[in-house]
């Protein structure tokens, strides 16, 4: 017993202790990129690709002195390594029909600093060369080039793409170019294993795809949902939640589709100034809550921070926009569909859980500051940390066109507060008074 217990102590600290040998072999890669373009053209749908080959660690390779590629017998290694690492990993779907494995047209290796993968064109005429044979490249260092031909019915057919590379590194991402008969180029840039991906999305598949998009986001989105919950902590009439709701509505809709569009600054401060504000509008408007008994007329301040809020759903969006193909309108607005499914899911649970808190553990306005306090704290980290992250960057070089961006930015900010004074003097006029309060049940 005490030999099996010592040749187990010995088994265990020789595995904690570090190697002093040669590192393994083959390291899974911290990030990988797999670059592709696909064109369909007459019955045959033509895919160019390259993957790094220290991504395919079980593949083998012919080998010279020192173990540098034999490059003269290596097509029939680099052939292998395709299938391993990408082709058994890549579906093609046309018209819904999974099409059946490519031939492979060529394979060949390539520097790390080779740059022929910029086009198409460039892209294909490289395949197309040999590498010189007295190159010397270890495998690792390499890439695979191939160019893959599908057979196909139609080019004018709807096609999708499931790149599944997600194992090929501890991060993957697949760049991926679509060439429509047309000529035109479709972009995507397709982080891990992103799932079944249209090429030239209808309109139903942009919508669903952004809805859920929307829905999901304003769940995960914890900063956004606590500003929810400050919104509606004090209420509980139909009439003041419904304004307060749309006027955030319509304003994050405002700012999310102007930054789709082109119209948002591109500085790089711009991003951590607008997470900044979002969380000096959750402390804010925890703080009121505090403050102020009985807030009124909250739905203008709604507004105003939804303009706030709406870029911060833009900065979410840029990457996903690659998505709505030729609805981009549509899917913004699907978008904002989504979201607005989630605050409507979170308000059917928190407003029985609040009118439960305080009808059964705390006095109403006692757990209204209970909550705001809490919420406020929260707000306060945030902004504090944010605002560290702002202070980083450094004070923006006024120039003409910064100056007249903003002059647009401050004439179309005037003209918002005008429409939003109007429609307070409209409210007043023909609502009964105090319809924007909270209710009375106080104690």
């Amino acid at each position: 017993m005490g030999r099996v217990f010592a040749a187990f102590c010995v088994l265990v600290i020789g595995g904690l202790l570090p190697s002093t040998g040669p590192a393994a072999a083959h390291d899974i890669p911290s990030e990988t990129v797999v670059r592709m373009f696909a064109k369909p053209e007459g019955r045959e749908l033509r895919v160019l690709a390259r993957m790094p080959l220290k991504a395919v660690p079980d593949a083998e390779h012919p080998r010279k002195e020192r173990d540098f590629v034999d490059l003269a017998k290596a097509e029939p290694f680099l052939r292998d390594a395709a299938r391993q690492g990408m082709i058994d990993k890549l579906e093609i779907y046309e018209d819904g029909r999974l099409l059946p494995a490519p031939t492979i047209v060529a394979a060949r290796m390539s520097l790390e600093s080779d740059r022929s993968f910029t086009t198409y064109d460039r892209a294909r005429a490289h395949l197309q060369g040999d590498l010189p044979a007295s190159q010397t490249l270890y495998w690792e260092q390499g890439l695979v080039d191939v160019e893959l031909i599908y057979p196909i019915r139609s080019a004018q057919a709807k096609f999708i793409i499931h790149a599944a590379f997600g194992r090929l590194g501890i991060r993957e991402v697949t760049s991926l170019r679509f060439i429509t008969p047309d000529g035109a180029v479709r972009a995507y840039e397709l982080e891990d294993n992103a799932g079944p991906v249209e090429m030239e999305p209808g309109l139903w598949n942009a919508a669903s795809r952004f809805v859920v998009m929307g829905f999901h986001h304003i769940l995960d989105g914890t900063d956004h949902l606590l500003f929810l919950l400050c919104l509606v902590i004090p209420f509980r009439r139909l009439a003041p939640l419904v304004a307060i709701i749309t006027a955030f509505t319509i304003a994050h809709s405002i700012t999310l589709i102007s930054a789709a569009f082109g119209f948002a600054p591109t500085v790089l401060w711009f991003v951590p100034l607008v997470e900044t504000m979002i969380a000096a509008s959750i402390f804010y408007m925890a703080l009121e809550n505090i403050v102020v008994a009985r807030p009124t007329r909250r739905w203008i301040l709604t507004f105003c921070f939804g303009l706030v809020h709406g870029f911060g759903f833009s900065f979410a969006l840029q990457q996903s926009l690659q998505f709505a193909g030729d609805h981009l309108l549509l899917s913004l607005l699907a978008f904002n569909l989504g979201v607005e499914l989630g605050q409507l899911l979170v308000l059917c649970i928190a407003l029985p859980a609040l009118a439960l808190l305080f009808r059964s553990v705390v006095a109403e306005r006692v757990g209204i500051i209970i909550l705001s306090a809490i919420v406020a704290h929260q707000g306060w980290h945030w902004m504090a940390e944010r605002l560290a992250v702002l202070w980083q960057f450094p004070w923006p070089n006024f120039t003409m066109e910064a100056v007249a961006s903003l002059l647009n930015w401050l004439i179309a900010a005037v003209m918002l507060a005008a429409l939003v004074w109007l429609a307070s003097l409209g409210m007043a006029r023909w609502l009964p008074h105090g319809w924007d309060s909270p209710s009375d049940n106080r104690t």
